[in-house]
Formats: C-alpha cells, sequence, structure tokens
C-alpha cells in the first residue's frame, strides 16, 4: 500500500548549505551551523526517503547573502533534477538574469524578513523584466509587510510565489491586513502561495495547531493550483527540532484525498516551476 511518503513530490523551498566547499560570505548576519550544515548529498538522502523527485533551492541570505556560487554548483550537478532561486543586487540587468536562467535559475528572492520591505521599494524595473523573462519573485514577507509590496508587485506583471504562508502574525487571526492583503493575491491568477514554514507563523509546538485558520484561507483563496508544497530544510533557525516526515503526516491530515495531494506535491509545482 502507497503511503505518503512514496508519493511523487517537487519540493519548493529547501536550502544547500556547504561552507566546506563553499565558505560563506564574509559580511553576512547569521552563519549556520551544527545541524544546519546542509549539503546537497544530505538532501539527496532526504530525496530518496521521501519521495521528492525535484526541489527547488533557494538561496538564503544566511551565510551566502548575494553569493550564489553554491546555488549554481548544485543546480549544475543536478542535471535538470533541480531549479534555483537566486539573492541579487537590485539593480541587476536583464543580461544577468539571462545567464542566472541557463543555469538553472527559475527566480529570485526577495526577503523582507531579513532586509525590510523599504528595501526593495524601489526596484520596479527589476521586477519588470522578470516578468518579461517569464522568470518568478519568490518573496518572503511576514505579519503587515506585504501591505508595503503589494502595488508594486502587482503592477509589474510579475508571478510570484509568497514563502511560508505569509508569515502572518501569530494570535492575530486571518483578519490582519497583511494576510488578507495575501487572500487578495490569490485571485490575480499570478500569485502562489507555500504551504510551508508553520515554525516560523505559530505560537505553538509542532504540529502547530494555530497555523490551521491560515492554511484553510489559503486553500479556499488560492485553491490547489496555486499552492505548493515545501519542506524548508534545513530549517534554519527552527525553535524546535523538525523533521520532514512529520510534515508530510501533517499534509496527508489537511488532504485525505491523494488526488488532492498529487496536486500540491506534483502538479502545480511541475507547472509553476516548468519541470518536464
Amino acid at each position: 500500500m502507497s503511503t505518503v511518503f512514496a508519493e511523487a513530490k517537487i519540493d519548493t523551498h529547501c536550502h544547500v548549505l556547504d561552507p566546506l566547499r563553499f565558505p560563506y560570505a564574509s559580511d553576512v548576519t547569521y552563519r549556520p551551523a551544527g545541524q544546519e550544515v546542509a549539503p546537497l548529498d544530505q538532501y539527496l538522502q532526504v530525496m530518496d526517503a521521501y519521495g521528492i523527485r525535484h526541489a527547488l533551492f533557494v538561496g538564503p541570505n544566511s551565510g551566502y547573502g548575494l553569493d550564489n556560487r553554491c546555488l549554481l554548483d548544485t543546480l549544475a550537478r543536478g542535471q535538470g533534477r533541480f531549479k534555483g532561486i537566486a539573492v541579487v543586487h537590485n539593480d541587476t540587468d536583464r543580461d544577468a538574469l539571462m545567464r542566472l536562467r541557463e543555469q538553472g535559475v527559475v527566480g529570485i528572492a526577495y526577503n523582507a524578513t531579513v532586509m525590510g520591505a523599504l528595501h526593495y521599494a524601489h526596484t520596479g524595473a527589476l521586477l519588470r523584466t522578470l516578468a518579461e523573462l517569464d522568470m518568478l519573485l519568490s518573496l518572503q514577507v511576514e505579519h503587515d509587510q506585504l501591505i508595503a509590496l503589494r502595488a508594486l508587485i502587482e503592477g509589474s506583471g510579475v508571478r510570484v510565489m509568497v514563502d511560508h504562508g505569509g508569515r502572518p502574525a501569530p494570535g492575530r487571526g486571518i483578519e490582519q491586513p497583511g494576510f488578507q492583503a495575501l487572500l487578495a493575491m490569490g485571485r490575480n491568477g499570478r500569485t502562489a502561495v507555500k504551504l510551508s514554514g508553520y515554525q516560523k507563523f505559530s505560537s505553538v509546538p509542532p504540529p502547530y495547531d494555530d497555523t490551521r485558520p491560515f492554511i484553510d484561507a489559503l486553500l479556499e483563496a488560492f485553491t490547489l493550483d496555486a499552492c505548493l508544497w515545501a519542506s524548508d530544510w534545513p530549517f534554519l533557525k527552527a525553535p524546535q527540532r523538525l523533521d520532514v516526515g512529520p510534515l508530510l503526516r501533517q499534509v496527508e491530515r489537511l488532504l485525505p484525498a491523494a488526488a488532492d495531494r498529487r496536486k500540491l506535491f506534483w502538479h502545480t509545482p511541475r507547472r509553476w516551476l516548468g519541470f518536464a
């Protein structure tokens, strides 16, 4: 009998951190260490254990900042199995983006939770170029930060993947303005949301029961045509020990129908990310 662990999956948010082969940048504020160090060989074992066929590696602000060498090495080693999200300068031009795209990068990351929303206030040209190249914006915001960026993003026409459920503030409920802005973007046809990173917007231990109203609201607004599953491996800055297995059991409880999980795990991310 097939289990949720064997079902084919695309992990849409994970990281490789390999400071032995690619030393961390000198100017980063957080340097992952110990169990947060995450070379590709370890993630390949995770893939094998949990039916993960493809992965979208997101360049981390932690450790590497604007240095994409580790990410690009990972994509090259994947031989088409992986795609990437790069962290770039706000004035990165079209030619540089095209060079990244040729190496398997499908978009760039905005991380307002680290850099602040104002850091991206004058990036309209970059977003319009992304849209022209049919590349993605991987957006991480928290609480009400989305409000400051929504008009800029929607006005550019770029397709967006919002990380970790938009990271609403715990205890403020689904009516909080930033989360309502995210739900509204779910109806524009150009935005997807990652059901992941529950530890980043929960105030209770796993299985993070207080996140369920947010997840239910996201599923209703975005539908399974624009919801993506992600592990967030290796769980940087997590307040408790996490593992992929219990997270998948959580999906099984959320979506008991195998056909629904197939859409979340496979069909929708395959379409959004362009995996053959």
